[in-house]
């Protein structure tokens, strides 16, 4: 099996984690149906460090600690620090393996964010619990796909407005 189809294979189970619901004309919906984030920004808001995951005009807010915005806000600039953040030393632990980050699958159960980060190394393909926020740091520094369900985007998505909060 190639690395490409066990992604693939990854993404139609984390799908069947959800169930479906009954679309009025007798179908089934998906309400994970996926949605590729277009865009990430970090953000400093009045309640703090903020994740903006962008899709479709809509905007996820994922509130974070500083040292992951920070790290974020690097990776999205192409910024090299003089000492290596703890994303961008296991971004270079995996480089040296020839390892990456393949996706990762951001989810919301229960009011708290989580991720399902997906990594291969050398032809072996894993996918990792983690924090939203660790996920989504891997992702931008790898420059992989960030994933939500159309489920997330909608119920969690607000209209992006003009940016009230301070750029990071």
């Amino acid at each position: 099996m190639t690395i490409l189809s066990r992604v693939a294979l990854t993404s139609i189970l984390l799908a069947g984690l959800f169930h479906s619901e009954v679309q009025a004309d007798g179908g089934l919906a998906n309400p994970f149906d996926p949605v590729t984030i277009a865009d990430v920004q970090v953000r400093i808001s009045d309640h703090g460090s903020v994740v903006l995951l962008l899709a479709e005009g809509k905007a996820i807010p994922i509130f974070v600690d500083l040292i992951v915005a920070l790290s974020i806000q690097g990776a999205l600039n192409g910024e090299k620090l003089s000492r290596p953040l703890t994303h961008d030393l296991m971004h270079t632990i995996l480089d040296a393996y020839g390892g990456k980050v393949l996706q990762t699958v951001i989810t919301l159960k229960g009011g708290t964010y989580y991720g399902a980060l997906t990594v291969a190394v050398q032809n072996q393909v894993k996918t990792f619990d983690s924090r939203s926020s660790d996920s989504i740091a891997f992702a931008v520094h790898f420059k992989a796909p960030i994933i939500v369900g159309r489920d997330l985007l909608d119920s969690a998505g607000g209209l992006l407005e003009k940016p009230k909060a301070d750029m990071l």
